[in-house]
């Protein structure tokens, strides 16, 4: 599944003389370099999925920050392929990208690439989602533990501290799943009235949530309520509880989608751990913008999460 180490070699070794332009899908810049702003700064962005609205959102982000730094930035879709994505930044590192930024599919996966990217000192921005055995230049992400223990927290009050609940986990191996899940397991264990009777992938996708929920609900006909690591996997989950979702059984969501509010504020879901995918997007081509013209940049950026619940979700859908 991955690309061996001496291909990606050979993609770094071409790096610099392929220096074809890039199509980029944002951005207006004139002149080439300089060591001010972004003007002409050529960029390329793989992201794991745009068949999920928080990635959208996390594109828009970035290219609108883009646009208004004058770079050229070109988006790719991995289609949550591991080794779709590493040919990607593979392809980013041979059209002599000034900087790419990754948001993996597999935090393990797309190692060898960015060490391909990192060899001809192009650098890297993980997004989202870090990287695992290589170094990036910066990893700008939510603080997903966080809010993996704010989502245990709030599961916990809608259940007044009992009952049973399932957790609806993400990719595996992405880093997101797996510090979400840590998060949730610790904040949970605060409450040994609440009893995690199974975990589950649904790889972050609605319809995948809402067959591992109906699985689910067979062999535990008595939950009481749902973790979802992110919010199309809670919307599936709520499809399948029907009439119980927000009643007999508490849902909670991860990203704070627009559809993950709209369920917030129907009341089907308790709540959503909300990120902020735009400024997650932006924050990133900045970075990279400023990595490519050599400043020194944090090694972590952190973005805020915040929880979500009927009570305060108009401040959300309006912001």
């Amino acid at each position: 599944m991955r690309i061996s180490a001496t291909v990606l070699a050979a993609a770094a070794l071409v790096a610099g003389l392929a220096g074809c332009g890039s199509s980029g899908s944002s951005g207006s810049g004139s002149s080439g370099g300089g060591s001010t702003g972004g003007a002409g700064v050529k960029l390329g962005m793989s992201v794991s999925t745009l068949n999920n609205p928080y990635f959208v959102q996390f594109r828009d982000g970035a290219q609108a920050a883009a646009s208004r730094l004058g770079a050229a930035l070109t988006v790719t879709d991995a289609q949550n392929d591991a080794s779709q994505q590493v040919n990607q930044v593979q392809n980013f590192t041979s059209q002599s990208m000034k900087a790419i930024i990754i948001n993996p599919v597999d935090s393990d996966a797309a190692a060898p690439a960015v060490k391909a990217a990192d060899r001809v000192s192009i650098p890297v921005i993980a997004a989202d989602r870090g990287v695992n055995g290589a170094e990036v230049a910066q990893t700008v992400a939510s603080d997903n533990v966080a809010g993996g223990r704010f989502a245990a927290q709030e599961l916990a009050k809608a259940l007044n501290e009992k009952g049973k609940v399932v957790v609806l986990q993400g990719v595996p191996g992405t880093s997101a799943s797996r510090d979400r899940g840590q998060g949730f397991t610790e904040g949970i264990k605060a409450y040994p009235g609440i009893q995690v009777v199974a975990q589950q992938p649904a790889d972050f996708d609605r319809t995948k949530g809402l067959d591992v929920m109906t699985n689910l609900l067979q062999s535990h006909p008595d939950l009481n309520g749902v973790f979802a690591e992110n919010d199309e996997m809670a919307l599936g989950a709520i499809k399948a509880l029907g009439a119980k979702a927000g009643q007999k059984v508490k849902v909670v969501g991860f990203d704070g989608t627009p559809d993950g509010l709209k369920a917030v504020a129907a009341g089907t879901m308790t709540a959503t751990i909300a990120q902020q995918p735009k400024l997650l997007g932006q924050r990133a081509v900045e970075a990279a913008v400023k990595a490519a013209n050599g400043e020194t940049i944090p090694k972590t950026v952190a973005v805020p999460v915040k929880v979500a619940t009927k009570a305060n979700v108009s401040e959300f859908q309006t912001s």
